[in-house]
């Protein structure tokens, strides 16, 4: 187990240091077009995966850094780049999160990548959970997935929302019900593989912020896969439901669920997003705060503005410390015993809308014009109290966490 540290070594200083370079090269130059034109950056993604950034390889080591910093430091930096841009670039890296979390060795070496494809032909893939009727209460979910024991083939049929690359997806990660009286327990994710019929994008969202970034609808209709696209295995399955059915004759303790699962291995990296578009807007409004003159001075000189400078990196580095502690204790193992997940989550998603909104004020009438990126960044920032958890739900799971009752 590796010692909690917050000093990075040289090698991930390297990293970090390479992705920046790569965010302010070519994520920020490109940042105000794709917002703009609300599509996929493909030229982008294609050049992050010519460079090994976006690629399984990359993400990979990042993942199983034992100091648990890589995936928050890589995350930190593009999302400092350009949030929408960068999301396009690392929105495949939650559905492969839900297969590392849910799936087997076997399914992780043969779906993964073929969520990525290479340089020379990109792909992406979606993670799919929310619905129209089920966003923050999971428990409401409608799609189901019926098993054909005759032909060994699982039947998805309903309609996903809020599908980061949802229908242009090389791959689709889907959770559905398998076992409607269980619940938010009686949930399994499964692959949908390529050009599976019946599988296709409904309505493309158009959005307040991260508009490079595609989200749509997914709607499926007697979408057939194979028994082997379930994650995990059926055995598995069985047995956990097996368990779940048990507990709930005698009144037991919770279980996790497939989509569950996924949320909470991805919160800290979400929280790492957060702090990198808060710090992109911070260093705008310190700039300018520098070297904007009112009255015969900087406006730095200005108590009012000078203490909105100190809060917002005060804010900004303890959002990182607690990003960093979650991400250490998941990579090593430590249960989140106060929530220290949706901590991370929740602190670094406010910072972020709070810090934006305090640049916009200290740039005044310019920060309100596309002139200037932090009106960009105050639109961007706002998914993150909404999206993998709001705001809301972290702080009725810290709640919970911290009382052990079921808080409603």
């Amino acid at each position: 187990m590796a010692e909690f540290t917050m000093e990075l070594n040289d090698e991930q200083k390297e990293v970090r240091d390479w992705l920046h370079g790569f965010a302010a090269d070519v994520i920020r130059p490109a940042a105000a077009e794709w917002d703009e034109r609300e599509e996929t950056p493909w030229p982008v993604i294609q050049e992050a995966a010519k460079v090994g950034i976006y690629s399984l390889d990359f993400y990979a080591q990042q993942y199983f850094d034992p100091t648990g910093l890589g995936i928050p430091m890589a995350m930190e930096e593009l999302f400092w780049g350009d949030a929408g841009i960068a999301l396009s670039i690392v929105g495949t890296g939650l559905a492969a999160v839900g297969v590392l979390a849910n799936g087997t060795e076997e399914q992780i070496g043969t779906w993964i990548p073929q969520m990525y494809g290479d340089a020379n032909d990109v792909k992406v893939a979606a993670f799919c959970s929310s619905e129209p009727d089920a966003g923050s209460d999971v428990a409401s979910m409608r799609t189901r997935a019926v098993y054909d024991e005759a032909k060994d083939e699982w039947v998805i049929n309903g309609t996903k929302t809020w599908a980061t690359n949802g229908g242009i997806a090389n791959v689709h990660v889907v959770v559905a019900v398998v076992d409607p009286e269980l619940g938010s327990k009686g949930h399994a994710s499964f692959i949908v593989p390529p050009g599976t019929e019946g599988l296709s994008q409904g309505q493309k969202f158009k959005k307040h912020g991260i508009r490079a970034s595609h989200t749509a609808e997914v709607i499926l209709d007697n979408v057939r896969v194979p028994g082997s696209c379930l994650l995990g295995g059926k055995e598995k399955l069985d047995e956990r439901l097996a368990r779940a059915r048990e507990k709930a004759k005698q009144g037991g303790e919770r279980v996790k669920n497939a989509a569950m699962a996924t949320f909470e291995a991805s919160r800290p990296a979400v929280g790492a997003m957060a702090v990198g578009t808060a710090r992109a807007a911070y260093e705008v409004a310190l700039d300018y705060a520098k070297t904007r003159e009112q009255f015969g001075r900087p406006i730095i000189d200005n108590q009012g503005v000078a203490f909105q400078i100190a809060d917002m990196r005060t804010s900004i580095d303890a959002a990182r410390l607690l990003v960093w502690r979650a991400s250490w204790m998941a990579v090593n193992g430590k249960p989140f015993t106060a929530a220290e997940g949706s901590m991370s989550k929740l602190f670094a998603s406010e910072t972020a809308k709070n810090v934006t909104a305090q640049a916009i004020q200290i740039l005044g009438g310019n920060g309100y014009t596309r002139e200037y990126p932090v009106e960009r960044m105050h639109r961007d920032a706002a998914i993150y109290t909404i999206f993998e958890g709001t705001s809301e739900i972290q702080r009725l799971v810290i709640a919970r966490t911290l009382s052990g009752t079921p808080i409603r």
